[in-house]
């Protein structure tokens, strides 16, 4: 028996009770006076509609269900109705065929879904069902983001202002080393998350590709020679691909017997060209939204789609500079340091995975080969899951992240910076010493949190016993006080 995700479940009972239960998921209990008028599957999809959250997943499996003779003579009876349109419409796109029929309605569009409730993309008239279409996507990737306590939080973050404050609280010579720093940074810290320690040269071709983040044309970025382009210069070049992959995925380890340990099956390979497709229509339908929750559905989307052997990680890093860049959140001369903050928090970034690929993990069924090839068996009851992700968590995670990576680890990175340049000025006061020796002398100071390691002084037989006292004072006053 399939089991669905679903975030609110509703009931009638006998008073009005709200609860959460262990999986998170929002349990509401109303009273008799909200019971559907009569029990059909048509008037409890409508009582849905009304007060749970939206799972096109499920809405899929329900309308494979339904009898279409039924659903026209519900349609007829009531055409023009809000919840009516919205249940054809869904009907339809949701299953990729017209109804036999031609409604005849009447009325004003209606907006498919609660701009109050849910992040809403561009909208499209349906004139069909007289419906504002105003999803995130289209049918082959269209998630799902709910207005929750937490995102409406983040979203009310003037993130702008907090940059300028930065930018206005030091000098433009150390923003600008900080920048070049934090590139670097970014970089290593992305390939960290994945384990590997490249070559200086895949990690320069790296940095290049961050320099040029949100400068290629928007329509460009999410096609197939772009995204191709992309892992060829990140990944080792014995693992190139001319394209998509068009073979099963999956994310897994092996234990101590050598046995496979799945983690995450990625979407069929006949899934992906649609899919990827379906991410660009949703990046372009979803222009003008936050920068944050764009970067996040078009990250998180493609490193759920997985369309590459090797380097999807890297790239859905890349895809929020990108984003964010493009989005003008930033400027073209800053990086933000997610990856940074990542590395720094696996538990907080492996929970915002894991949110995804658990629930399909218990529903997913698969077969592996002797060559340990899988195939995906029940690939019809989870298409669904794969084309409409929630990305609710998805989205908050990455809004802490920034926020916590601007007040934490970029200002971090100023102060520092700011300290380490007043230090080196008072040192070299003191000593009259090269440019060189007094970055050494801060290096090994920091290193050894402000005492100046015995076994180095041989290597600086020049400065005294007492000049180092000095400088570790200036140091401490400087760094610690």
């Amino acid at each position: 028996m399939q089991q669905y995700r679903l975030t609110h479940r509703s009931y009638i009972g006998s008073m009005k009770k709200t609860e959460v239960s262990s999986d998170g998921c929002i349990i509401e209990i109303y009273g008799p006076k909200y019971a559907p008028s009569e029990d059909t599957a048509y008037h409890h999809l409508k009582f849905g509609l009304k007060y749970d959250d939206l799972s096109f997943d499920f809405l899929l499996a329900v309308f494979k269900c339904v009898d279409q003779q039924e659903l026209m003579a519900y349609i007829r009876n009531k055409p023009s109705g809000r919840y009516v349109r919205r249940i054809g419409f869904l009907y339809e796109w949701l299953n990729g065929q017209h109804l036999n029929m031609n409604p005849k309605l009447s009325g004003n569009y209606v907006d498919l879904i609660d701009d109050k409730k849910y992040v809403t993309g561009n909208i499209l008239k349906n004139s069909r069902w007289r419906i504002n279409d105003n999803l995130l996507g289209g049918p082959e990737f269209c998630p799902v983001v709910r207005k929750n306590i937490d995102l409406s939080a983040l979203l009310s973050i003037d993130f702008h202002a907090k940059l300028k404050e930065l930018k206005e609280e030091y000098s433009p010579e150390i923003f600008n080393r900080a920048a070049q720093y934090l590139y670097r940074k970014e970089t290593r810290s992305s390939f960290e998350i994945e384990k590997e320690n490249p070559s200086p040269d895949r990690v320069n071709r790296f940095i290049d590709l961050l320099y040029n983040a949100g400068k290629s044309p928007a329509n460009e970025v999410l096609t197939e020679k772009n995204l191709t382009s992309l892992q060829n210069a990140i990944v080792d070049p014995r693992y190139k691909q001319e394209g998509y992959r068009d073979f099963q995925n999956y994310i897994g380890q092996s234990n101590s017997r050598m046995e496979e340990i799945y983690h995450y099956i990625c979407p069929a390979p006949q899934m992906v060209h649609p899919m990827m497709e379906g991410l660009a229509l949703m990046e372009n339908k979803t222009r003008g939204l936050s920068a944050i929750i764009r970067a996040s559905m078009v990250s998180f989307g493609f490193v759920f789609i997985h369309p590459f052997l090797d380097g999807n990680g890297r790239i859905h890093r890349f895809l929020i500079h990108d984003i964010l860049i493009r989005d003008k959140f930033v400027g073209n001369d800053m990086i933000i340091p997610v990856s940074a903050h990542m590395v720094n928090n696996m538990r907080e970034y492996d929970a915002a995975l894991e949110a995804y690929s658990s629930p399909l993990m218990q529903r997913i069924q698969f077969t592996s080969d002797e060559k340990g090839e899988l195939t995906i068996v029940n690939l019809q009851e989870v298409k669904g899951y794969f084309k409409y992700p929630d990305l609710t968590l998805q989205t908050i995670f990455l809004g802490k992240a920034i926020q916590e990576t601007i007040q934490h680890d970029l200002s971090g990175e100023l102060l520092f910076l700011e300290r380490y340049d007043e230090l080196k000025s008072k040192i070299m006061r003191f000593i009259d010493m090269p440019d060189k020796r007094a970055n050494e002398i801060i290096v090994f100071l920091h290193q050894n949190k402000g005492a100046f390691p015995t076994r180095r002084k041989k290597h600086f037989a020049e400065i005294t016993e007492e000049e180092f006292t000095n400088i570790e004072r200036i140091y401490k006053e400087i760094f610690q006080e």
